[in-house]
């Protein structure tokens, strides 16, 4: 375990002003709260602390987060209070260990829900002070370092949850080298075997040909040298877990994966990065599609810098990025640079990014939809690479990598986005759902009276547009269903010979617990309420019934006198229909019509077959039958054809669509019915409509009986 005095050396490199009582203070309050307390490894618990803190040095982090790292479990795991922390360290670092407490507290990879709401107090505690997520991912960096000490199963979960948030989320905050060591430390768990085989066939590679880093590393030094450019270059090979994931990527085995070596040049100005990208590109062959300047477009985190791969040494392909050196210190920091600290004073670094900004951007428009919404987007935000693309005026906009025109559109203005109907890529009008590639000019072709379509949920990549579609489709369903439920709801009070008022809806709506009658109105229209339970709500004595309630037994002739009886739903006898009864323990006597497939189950037990027939006479119009029908996609249509239903003295109980098209919508409708003479009639009056395309009874064979 390193002591204080070591610590305060880490510290002292950068900040040489720093405050060392206020480290021992802290080093001593943890080392004697965790008094007595081991980790699984056997090892003193304070020693993790304390690697927490060296961790943070790293990135020349500030007094308070350094001495949060070292009391970040104090309130969680030991007699430590929040008031005590804020007596002893004041107010500012009781908040910052109060925060990482909080996040250590969310299970990040529980249930979808529970994992979602977790997610959003996740970035509320960032959006607070990003510090406290600093500390918690130097907190997780060291956890999976010494994860070998924990129980298989637990291992299994760290590094999932690792792998899945964590490692994304610091990539997101520009730190890429601690991303790469989570993602290979949270690999070697769940796959080592994988991992095991990348680094034995490596080796075997240098064996073949040498280890080709420090030759290729002189080549690129000996070039700037003979141009008299001062630059510092550094290669290194990429780490076994993102070879193996451009390996999956790609569909690729080991010998033919190219680009594994990575090497940076590190210059003293802007100038010498174009000018070494010039040399590097006239030395070797660059490969086409792989430049991309983040200089002149940096990432929203900050990052700056050049990336080409050439074919270098013995036409083997390896990757060089190209920066200064505040660049870099971003590069390396993220958006922890914010905080870093050179010679005892904060670093004044032109590419270093406001965290409230970074946050601002990262989460905006997150606060809209639900948990799981939320979740989403946030993870298609945090796994993000970045394209740029050009306004017809020149303007700059940075999407994620696989964006569409629909992202650009919602990226510009929402009202751009609903109103899009089409798009311009360079000049030449291309389809919504073509991806977007940097340095294209992209023009949006918008139109009066253009809603958003539910299709683009399936080409939006960003989170904005995602929202913002959802919410309109939202608000149009809502319109659409009202519209319905106000006809549904005068067609069922026809039939019971009453008048639908707004004084009766609001009654309804306060009985059925709803908040207006607009509520209960988008509720029917959706078939989330039946046109029964409204009535059913006003008048009890009246209210239709539904189709699972038995009738009574003198509709049907041949029951015994105990027996009581249903409708099959699979072909849902009318009647006026040849029936059949069989016969359940308990259950009592299911009916069939008597050409239903469904009676072939039972033709070994003749034993359970009852001979039936409806009565005659009038039957009340109380037997669901259920109708597909296709129709125009028009405006009015739908309203049209249940009142032409209500007209025909059948009552709507259940309505749902199966499929919507620009031009037609498919529907399943439920109605209550008299008899076959009834359904004949209602058919005939919906074939005559020419806003119908197709109207058949539809019988679901497969349903229960």
């Amino acid at each position: 375990m390193i002591d204080v005095e070591d610590l305060i050396a880490l510290v002292r490199l950068y900040n040489p002003k720093c405050n060392d009582d206020l480290i021992r203070r802290a080093y001593a309050y943890g080392l004697d709260m965790h008094q007595g307390q081991f980790r699984h490894s056997g090892e003193p618990y304070f020693s993790h602390p304390v690697a927490v803190a060296a961790i943070l040095t790293e990135q020349r982090l500030d007094d308070a987060t350094i001495v949060t790292a070292l009391l970040h479990d104090t309130i969680e795991d030991t007699r430590s209070t929040y008031t005590e922390v804020e007596r002893l360290f004041g107010h500012d670092i009781a908040e910052l260990v109060d925060g990482v407490t909080k996040l250590t507290n969310l299970q990040l990879s529980s249930n979808a829900t529970k994992q979602a709401e977790n997610f959003r107090k996740l970035f509320m505690a960032m959006s607070k002070d990003l510090r406290v997520i600093l500390v918690k991912l130097a907190d997780r960096l060291h956890n999976m370092r010494t994860i070998r000490s924990m129980r298989p199963e637990k291992q299994a979960q760290k590094a999932r949850e690792t792998m899945e948030i964590y490692a994304p989320l610091a990539g997101r905050m520009g730190m890429q080298w601690m991303r790469e060591e989570l993602e290979d430390l949270a690999f070697k768990v769940l796959n080592p075997e994988a991992r095991t085989s990348i680094i034995r066939r490596f080796v075997s590679l240098q064996k073949e040909s040498g280890d080709v880093i420090p030759k290729i590393t002189a080549d690129i030094r000996h070039l700037l040298e003979e141009e008299g450019i001062e630059a510092d270059v550094f290669g290194r090979a990429k780490r076994p877990y993102s070879i193996w994931r451009k390996m999956e990527e790609k569909q690729l085995t080991f010998s033919r994966l190219s680009d594994i070596y990575g090497f940076r040049v590190i210059t003293r100005s802007e100038t010498d990065c174009y000018r070494v990208l010039g040399l590097i590109h006239r030395r070797w062959r660059a490969v086409p599609g792989r430049f991309k300047d983040y200089i002149s477009q940096p990432k929203t985190n900050g990052y700056r810098s050049i990336h080409t791969t050439v074919s270098g040494r013995d036409g083997k392909r390896v990757e060089v990025q190209i920066r200064t050196r505040q660049m870099h210190e971003v590069a390396e920091a993220g958006v922890a640079a914010h905080w870093s600290y050179r010679d005892g004073e904060r670093a004044s670094n032109p590419f270093a990014v406001d965290p409230a900004q970074w946050i601002a951007t990262l989460t905006e428009r997150f606060g809209e939809g639900d948990h799981d919404e939320f979740l989403e987007n946030v993870k298609l935000e945090m796994y993000s690479d970045q394209v740029f693309c050009f306004s017809p005026k020149g303007d700059v906009v940075k999407l994620p990598k696989g964006a569409t025109p629909i992202d650009y559109a919602y990226a510009i203005h929402t009202r751009i986005g609903n109103s899009c109907v089409g798009a311009k890529v360079d000049g030449i009008r291309v389809p919504l759902w073509t991806r977007l590639k940097n340095g294209q000019s992209v023009e949006i072709i918008t139109a009066a009276g253009q809603r958003p379509q539910a299709t683009w949920l399936d080409i939006a990549k960003t989170g904005r547009a995602r929202a913002s579609i959802r919410k309109s489709l939202r608000e149009e369903d809502r319109s659409r269903f009202v519209k319905l439920g106000a006809e549904l709801a005068r067609v069922a009070f026809e039939h019971v010979g009453r008048k639908v008022t707004d004084k009766a809806l609001r009654t309804a709506a306060k009985t059925l617990g709803l908040p207006d009658e607009s509520e209960l109105l988008a509720q029917l229209g959706s078939a989330e309420l039946a046109a029964s339970e409204v009535l059913g709500a006003l008048y009890p004595e009246l209210a239709i019934k539904g189709p699972e309630t038995v009738e009574p037994t003198r509709a049907v002739i041949g029951l015994g006198a105990d027996q009581s009886f249903r409708r099959a739903n699979c072909c849902q006898p009318l009647p006026g229909e040849r029936i059949v009864g069989i016969t359940y323990r308990g259950q009592g006597v299911v009916i069939h019509a008597i050409d239903c497939p469904a009676l072939e189950e039972f033709e070994e037990q003749p034993d359970r077959w009852v001979d039936l027939h409806w009565s005659t006479g009038q039957h009340p119009a109380a037997y669901s039958v259920t109708l597909k029908i296709t129709i125009a996609n028009d405006a009015g249509v739908l309203g049209h054809i249940c009142t032409l239903i209500g007209q025909q003295k059948a009552n709507i109980s259940d309505l749902h669509f199966t499929d919507r098209k620009p031009d037609f919508y498919s529907l399943v409708v439920e109605v209550e019915l008299r008899d076959t003479e009834h359904l004949h009639m209602l058919l005939t009056a919906l074939e005559a409509e020419s806003d119908v395309a197709q109207v058949e009874r539809w019988r679901e064979i497969s349903r229960k009986p």
